[in-house]
């Protein structure tokens, strides 16, 4: 993790994930340094313990080794689409650190969508959530319950958008515009608390 200095553009990034969907293990171990600072910074921020980020990290790392040939460049930029990735897997160590409260993921998964769903929840059902995770908690408060859902299953569940859509019964193009819609309103909503 020596390259945090200038952070790479998205065109060698692209190129790196290119590299690694074709199993380069040189195009890999740059990627990684160029994108590990960062993607570990986020891990760390939602996970608080460096043995947890560093986990957490290289979890994402194996990840995108084995499905960087799935990244569209179309679809998102490739440190947002690695970013995602170690959400996901920073996302998935807490549910897993959560064994001693003695509920299945379901039951937590309903937990996390219900503090989401309430912005007035007090710390402990919140979840101990970070500060951004409350900004982000606010925003979602405000999306319909539907949308909410919606964007519950595909991002914290990591389901795409065709599984989404079969396991609502959903037309896809339907998920999509939902989606799409969502992460535009919440992307908006971000960006008026952090002006506030």
């Amino acid at each position: 993790m020596t390259r945090a200095l200038n952070p790479p553009n998205s065109l060698e990034l692209n190129n790196w994930l290119r590299g690694a969907a074709q199993k380069d293990a040189l195009a890999f171990r740059q990627l990684y340094e160029a994108s590990a600072p960062r993607l570990y910074g986020l891990a760390l921020r939602i996970l608080r313990r460096r043995e947890l980020a560093e986990e957490a990290l290289q979890e994402s790392f194996v990840s995108i080794w084995h499905h960087a040939g799935e990244y569209q460049a179309g679809l998102s930029a490739p440190l947002t689409w690695m970013t995602a990735i170690v959400r996901n897997k920073s996302f998935d160590l807490l549910r897993r650190m959560q064994a001693d409260v003695e509920i299945d993921g379901e039951d937590f998964d309903e937990a996390v969508l219900a503090s989401l769903r309430d912005p007035r929840a007090n710390p402990a059902e919140a979840l101990e959530l970070s500060s951004e995770a409350k900004a982000l908690a606010n925003c979602m408060a405000a999306l319909e319950e539907k949308h909410r859902h919606v964007i519950g299953l595909a991002f914290f569940h990591d389901l795409s958008h065709g599984d989404v859509a079969r396991r609502l019964a959903l037309p896809l193009g339907t998920v999509k515009t939902w989606i799409r819609r969502s992460l535009a309103r919440l992307q908006s909503c971000l960006t008026g608390q952090g002006a506030a």
